[in-house]
């Protein structure tokens, strides 16, 4: 699954830092994965753009590195485990106001270590539909792909209404 293609806009009534001519920044994203059936998610930390919405724990690609490579070190730096079964599994480019990026994500089923929020995030074993909310525009494909890949029918995300 990837919609390499396509291009999901953020926020498309907002401005885009840079104008059109942004770099693509890649971001290696992990799907953590309990064997039943449950899958992580964590809040964006404080003072980061996004602060508060859940998304899929990750970070961007330092020059040099593999997705796998980034991926262990980001989840080492953000949650403290060491991911040691990773599989390439869907991209999705996404256009937010801030950065363009594309994000690689995997599937993660096993790891060494506790879970340990190293940025001041909150964290949550999901099952669809998710009851986090406000959820990153980037993750909601990756809910769309588990439901598609689990026959699971109806909306995998509630919106929060203020």
């Amino acid at each position: 699954m990837s919609s390499e293609a396509s291009v999901l806009v953020a926020d498309g009534d907002q401005p885009r830092a840079g104008g059109s001519d942004r770099p693509l920044v890649h971001v290696a994203v992990g799907v953590l994965l309990r064997d039943d059936g449950s899958f992580l998610l964590t809040s964006r930390p404080p003072g980061k753009v996004y602060a508060g919405y859940w998304e899929f724990p990750g970070g961007k690609l330092e020059p040099d590195e593999t997705v796998a490579q980034a991926l262990q070190r980001e989840l080492r730096e953000e949650i403290g485990v060491l991911a040691t079964q990773i599989q390439s599994w869907c991209e999705e480019k996404v256009d937010y106001p801030h950065a363009l990026v594309l994000l690689h994500f995997c599937k993660v089923t096993a790891w060494d270590g506790e879970l340990h929020m190293h940025e001041g995030q909150q964290y949550s074993w999901q099952q669809l539909p998710v009851s986090v909310s406000p959820v990153l525009p980037g993750t909601l494909p990756v809910l769309q792909w588990l439901a598609e890949e689990r026959a699971f029918a109806g909306a995998t995300y509630s919106v929060q209404i203020d």
